[in-house]
């Protein structure tokens, strides 16, 4: 690879027209203080980062094609993405269905598991849920999903990061085999000890944007010293790189960038240092600016498909090659120019993905159990508390507020659930389909299936429960049309919780959420009728899902020529059940109409939520 770029965002530039070159079959690290660039040029390399930038990334002298290089290569992030809900093992498999071809047999997808977590040494924890895992042991298992399709290119953000002393060599030590195999590793990293420093073959450090150095670890203090610049015995090198890089001895990064020539020089054994690069001619320094000399590899070495296992035990490394045939071939034609974008189509993906987060769900407490206990104990709180009130004349206006009430609730529920849950998907949903697991069209359809069978079952529950406890008319197709409006309402307002955690995050969604719902309960029908209404404000009633739900069920209880209801009391008002609906307002409102109405509101928050997760999914990257 040949960066060569610099970074324009808004007024302040990141990334000042470095260069440099990274070989295949090396583990390389981007070193430099806080601020200097790192994350910001991994981004860009892996293509996560696409706007605000000027420049080239070349792969063998070629321009890069992003489409085709995502194929090639995974991004490995600095916190470990990881669903908790599922073991180990579980979370392999879902790997292997996605990344891999669906032409390959189960038993080779459940062979290549074994040998990469044999080989990462996660065989003894793959029924350990991964939210049991140590630091070390998630970051193996991140690595260890990423290397199902075996990517010839791998990027690393910080991936000693919160690990000990000896879970941090141990991925240095894992990556270094991973490079040994043929792979072209880079990793960012802040200030790695000593150990782990020499472990590394290829260094590229940033400072204020700029490359100070770049070249092998054995060239570093070489190259310092012939600045002027002696690392002190016993020095961390990578600390006194730092150091330097900070201006604890003097400004010297503007030196440092003029004698790697911005990242264009490097620093590679049996070469020559900085004050004798002006001795080279200007054709070797234009061969080396075009990637023809240091950073010259053949393609088939770059793209090279090679095992998952270290070179220290070869049998198991020429067995998983010969079982891992068919899937090298397919990665060979992918970049050979296939089409296709994932590994299988996005009806398989959404099938792959709806059985994973139905395992979810089944695990999650907050998710399951406890919403399930809610609605039965609000169930029988609001049973107990309008007990057999619904074929009373004189208790009409409770009963209606009986039936407000259940809007209010199925409504909360649904909707605070979603916004508390669905952002806190979104990293890994950011890092899956970064990585080209799945499509988004399919994750989105499959989470918004997922739940729809939950929240009915849990909603027919309640409302079965306070439907006979109140004693609402005990007529089939009566009870079917109340039912029919309090699933709408839950499935609407889940709907909106969707929007809602797709757009925000949980802080603002959990206040904003309730707020924004204010207007659609004011204009639900119960508080004012739609006569009472100022004409100027009536459209607000059309948008509110609230006032069909409300209409709904009440045309359910009192409507459709309902029989007098008993009263104990010389006077009933509301005896008649035309009457109430006369007094909301309701004698010529058709059940029908509301249906269809919450079914459209129900579509179309659907697919702004998708639109609204798309947008977020593009905004964080």
């Amino acid at each position: 690879m040949l960066p060569n770029f610099f970074i324009l965002p808004g007024e302040k530039t990141i990334l000042k027209s470095v260069s440099g070159c990274i070989r295949s079959g090396e583990l390389t690290a981007i070193m430099g203080p806080s601020g200097a660039g790192k994350s910001t040029l991994l981004n860009i390399l892996t293509g996560y980062k696409t706007s605000g930038m000027n420049g080239s990334i070349t792969i063998n002298g070629f321009e890069r094609n992003l489409s085709q290089f995502g194929k090639l290569s995974c991004y490995i992030m600095q916190d470990n993405q990881l669903h908790g809900n599922l073991t180990v093992e579980e979370a392999m498999k879902v790997a292997t269905a996605l990344k891999l071809s669906s032409t390959l047999s189960r038993r080779h997808k459940e062979e290549v598991i074994q040998e990469i977590l044999e080989t990462l040494g996660l065989q003894d924890h793959k029924n350990t849920l991964t939210s049991n895992l140590s630091g070390g042991q998630k970051k193996r298992l991140s690595i260890a999903l990423e290397l199902v399709n075996n990517p010839p290119i791998m990027f690393f953000d910080e991936p000693t990061s919160g690990l000990d002393s000896s879970s941090c060599f141990q991925c240095i030590t894992l990556l270094k085999s991973l490079s040994r195999g043929g792979r072209t590793i880079i990793c960012t990293i802040h200030q790695p000890s000593a150990r782990l420093f020499e472990m590394f073959d290829h260094l590229y450090t940033l400072a204020e944007g700029q490359c100070v150095y770049q070249g092998s670890i054995q060239q570093l203090v070489p190259f310092l010293g012939s600045l002027g610049l002696v690392c002190p015995s016993y020095h961390n090198p990578a600390s006194f790189l730092i150091e330097v890089a900070c201006g604890e001895y003097g400004s010297h990064v503007q030196t440092l960038v003029k004698a790697i020539q911005n990242g264009k020089h490097d620093v590679q054994e049996n070469k020559p240092f900085p004050d004798q690069v002006e001795k080279l001619n200007n054709e070797e320094i234009v061969k080396s600016q075009n990637g023809s000399g240091d950073c010259k590899k053949t393609a088939a070495t770059l793209i090279e498909v090679v095992d998952t296992v270290s070179d220290k035990n070869s049998k198991k490394r020429d067995k998983l090659e010969r079982k891992n045939a068919k899937a090298k071939q397919a990665l060979l034609n992918e970049e050979s120019g296939m089409k296709n974008r994932y590994a299988i189509s996005e009806w398989t993906q959404m099938w792959i993905v709806l059985r994973r987060a139905l395992l979810f769900s089944r695990r999650d407490w907050t998710l399951m159990y406890l919403r399930l206990f809610a609605h039965i104990l609000v169930g029988f709180l609001i049973g107990a508390l309008y007990y057999d009130i619904g074929n009373d004349g004189a208790k009409v206006l409770s009963n209606l507020g009986f039936l407000f009430f259940n809007m209010l609730f199925l409504m909360y529920t649904s909707m605070t659930i979603t916004i508390l849950s669905f952002p806190l998907e979104m990293p890994v949903l950011v890092k899956e389909h970064f990585n080209r697991w799945y499509s988004l069209r399919s994750y989105y359809l499959a989470i918004t299936i997922s739940d729809l069978p939950f929240q009915a079952v849990f909603c027919v529950m309640y409302a079965s429960i306070v439907y006979y406890l109140t004693s609402q008319p005990y007529e089939m197709f009566r009870f079917g049309m109340f039912i029919s409006a309090c699933l709408l309402i839950s499935f609407v307002a889940q709907s909106v919780g969707l929007v809602v955690g797709a757009a925000m995050n949980v802080q603002n969604g959990v206040f904003l959420a309730p707020v924004m719902s204010v207007p659609f309960l004011l204009f639900s029908g119960f508080f004012v009728s739609f006569d009472a209404i100022p004409v100027y404000l009536r459209w607000i009633t059309y948008l509110s899902y609230i006032r069909y739900g409300f209409e709904g069920t009440a045309i359910a209880t009192y409507g459709y020529n309902r029989t007098l209801l008993k009263c104990n009391q010389p006077y009933c008002h509301f005896k008649k059940p035309h009457f109430t609906l006369r007094e909301l307002d309701m004698v010529d409102s058709r059940f029908e109409v509301d249906i269809i109405a919450l079914i459209i509101i129900f579509l179309v928050l659907r697919i702004a939520a998708f639109i609204f997760l798309r947008w977020k999914l593009m905004s964080v990257r």
